[in-house]
């Protein structure tokens, strides 16, 4: 396979990103690995002509790449263009190298694995949580609201409630430490004034005997059952334990369904599974973690994303 070529965007420290070119380098694939946010313009160059004969060069400290001989695109967590302290000038720089380099990425004419742009498309909340209903899943009541009466409303028809972030975002606690927001239980009489600031999202908790992780690449489907006393089971990893089991019924035809219906070729769904056996959708991640998973279990899904991207066009 020396002929093939596969672009792997992400950072240069990611471990499970080279679980996957460990596999593409076995199989004699020709791998470029490419950091956009910091590699460019720092140690990278690139030029792409839209003209009669459209070619696009890039340039790094070690290599010299013709952008149409890639056949397929890793996407997998590169470093953002802009920071939250970028000055003016870095913002305006950062700005423009998202839209050229990155336009231009995103323009090659080959699979990826998945688009950033449906991949940020995939990563609202609502918009999974209306997919999920749509192709089958049985998705829990949920209110996305800043009205308290609302709020108090649904906790009184659906109680007991959970709350948890509409997206991940980088916290600190009363002492000015990292924190994360984990999914959490809410009182009624938590439910205050502060509702109004902004969007919170309310869920009704499921009465699960357990959670299910169900990674999904291309046509392959592994699902791995994890079991703890939290409600939140990324709250602390060393409480867990897994085993590997066959999709409950129909399951991986709905998630099928659902990666396709949202652009995307891999997806890390959560479930609540209940004591009669029924996954309840939680959310899906279109670019989330796994690398762990396959230590502990020894499910070949990095294999599987190096088959993704060598696999050959129909």
């Amino acid at each position: 396979m020396a002929d093939e070529m596969v672009l792997v965007l992400t950072r240069l420290e990611d471990s499970t990103a080279d679980m996957v070119i460990g596999h593409l380098n076995a199989r004699d694939a020709q791998v470029v690995r490419f950091d956009p946010g910091v590699d460019f313009p720092a140690a990278a160059e690139f030029s792409t002509w839209f003209t009669d004969q459209p070619r696009s060069r890039l340039i790094t400290t070690s290599r010299d790449i013709d952008l149409n001989q890639v056949r397929a695109v890793y996407y997998r967590r590169p470093t953002p263009y802009l920071s939250d302290s970028s000055s003016h000038v870095e913002r305006f720089a950062g700005t423009q190298a998202r839209f050229g380099v990155g336009g231009v990425l995103a323009a090659l004419p080959c699979p990826y694995v998945s688009h950033p742009w449906a991949i940020a498309a995939a990563e609202y909340k609502p918009v999974q949580l209306t997919t999920a209903r749509r192709v089958g899943f049985d998705v829990p009541a949920t209110l996305i609201t800043n009205r308290v009466d609302d709020a108090h409303a649904f906790a009184t028809k659906h109680g007991p409630i959970i709350y948890k972030p509409l997206r991940a975002t980088p916290c600190t606690d009363p002492n000015g430490e990292p924190a994360t927001i984990w999914t959490t239980q809410v009182e009624p009489g938590e439910l205050d004034g502060t509702i109004s600031q902004t969007a919170h999202l309310f869920q009704v908790r499921i009465d699960k005997v357990a959670d299910l992780r169900v990674t999904v690449i291309g046509e392959q489907v592994f699902c791995v059952r994890i079991d703890s006393d939290l409600l939140d089971w990324r709250q602390d990893y060393d409480r867990l334990s897994y085993t590997v089991i066959e999709p409950p019924p129909g399951l991986a035809d709905h998630c099928h369904t659902y990666l396709e219906d949202l652009g995307l070729r891999f997806g890390a769904f959560d479930f609540a599974f209940t004591n009669d056996d029924v996954p309840v959708f939680l959310e899906c991640n279109p670019n989330g973690q796994w690398g762990w998973l396959e230590e502990v279990t020894g499910l070949p899904i990095s294999a599987a994303v190096a088959d993704l991207l060598l696999e050959k066009p129909t």
